[in-house]
């Protein structure tokens, strides 16, 4: 890679997407500038539901062949209440770009931000650091735009799990507890299922213990989905690295982020054998869309996710050391109080919680 210079794909969207997207290239170019050794190029390229609306396709198949060719991919929020497919479904082209480009690693990490207030009063909440894995191109979604209805009586969905691909889920979710662990985490990996009652999750997670096996250092645990919302609720302080079907993970995620100051807190990445792709969690906002409202937090933690990712990958530590230093400013931020977001009960929109991180850099 020439110069360390990273092809970067953004993709911001609709709504609050195209704002996030604008403080996430602010803080990138400022960390950038700072640490140098690396360098981001960035292709802007249209996605999402407005797309659609004007295009007929929610991202253009010349876009997705640019996305394959990426280094990574920067999404903003996609969708719009009422614009959907005519089968009702919403517009979401990275549910495609996950299958299409074999992102089947979805990592949720789940932290708590010092002061920003967390849903449960108990102190040790405010140690709270996980990570949830879903496995993002199988499972129930396997059946998306091809489930049936039959004869307007029945509807059927079908899941579908694969060795092949909750093989390397599972590789990279105990190699993740692993480096986890040597930063002083517990060295813990928990799969998520529904085994006692089907023979998909109960292949699942046979899967996972045959490949734990490989990592006898770390400590490899299951658990139901449903014990595991109850001890999300209360105790998430227990675990560690969490892995899981595409729809639990989906669920339990959001749960999660609930715990530690909501969506807008809330970073993820969609990791394959390429590209990745990363994007904070929260929709496009109608509602507060063009009005400078959003916090744009879990896009800068997003795009923190996307230079770590991309500094271990390419072995560039200074890649590494910006993403850390990107964190770090958010840290200091809120536990500061140099600025609040409405979703805090503040006043501080994106602009000037984005201003405040690039000053704490």
């Amino acid at each position: 890679m020439k110069n360390s210079a990273f092809r970067i794909v953004a993709v911001p969207g609709d709504g609050i997407g195209l704002e996030v997207m604008k403080a996430a290239r602010a803080v990138l170019d400022a960390v950038t500038a700072k640490f140098g050794g690396f360098a981001l190029d960035f292709q802007e390229l249209p996605g999402g539901a407005h797309c659609y609306r004007h295009t007929g396709t929610a991202i253009s198949e010349e876009s997705f062949t640019v996305c394959g060719q990426a280094d990574a991919i920067l999404f903003g929020a996609m969708g719009w209440p009422d614009i959907r497919y005519a089968d009702g479904t919403e517009i979401a082209p990275q549910l495609d770009l996950r299958v299409r480009l074999g992102l089947y690693a979805g990592a949720r990490p789940i932290r708590a931000i010092p002061r920003v207030p967390t849903a449960l009063a108990d102190p040790r909440a405010q140690g709270i650091d996980l990570v949830i894995l879903r496995e993002s191109t199988e499972g129930m979604f396997a059946s998306r735009g091809r489930g049936e209805v039959i004869d307007d009586r029945e509807a059927r969905d079908t899941q579908v799990i694969t060795r092949a691909t909750s093989g390397r889920l599972f590789d990279f979710t105990l190699k993740l507890a692993d480096r986890r662990r040597a930063r002083g985490r517990p060295g813990l990996a928990t799969v998520v299922d529904k085994s006692n009652v089907f023979r998909s999750f109960a292949f699942f997670r046979k899967i996972f213990h045959q490949r734990a096996q490989d990592f006898p250092h770390l400590q490899a645990r299951h658990h139901y989905i449903d014990a595991m919302a109850l001890d999300l609720a209360r105790r998430p302080w227990d675990f560690d690295v969490i892995v899981t079907e595409n729809l639990f993970g989906d669920i339990l995620s959001d749960l999660a982020a609930g715990l530690v100051g909501g969506m807008g807190f809330d970073p993820s990445a969609d990791i394959g054998d390429d590209p990745g792709l990363f994007q904070s969690c929260h929709g496009s906002a109608p509602d507060i869309a063009g009005r400078g409202l959003a916090n744009p937090t879990a896009m800068l933690l997003s795009a923190a996710m996307m230079l770590e990712w991309l500094g271990e990958r390419h072995s560039i530590d200074q890649c590494v050391v910006a993403a850390r230093v990107v964190e770090q400013a958010i840290d200091r931020v809120f536990s500061d109080r140099r600025a609040c977001p409405p979703d805090l009960g503040g006043t501080d929109g994106t602009a000037a919680v984005t201003r405040a991180v690039i000053t704490a850099l």
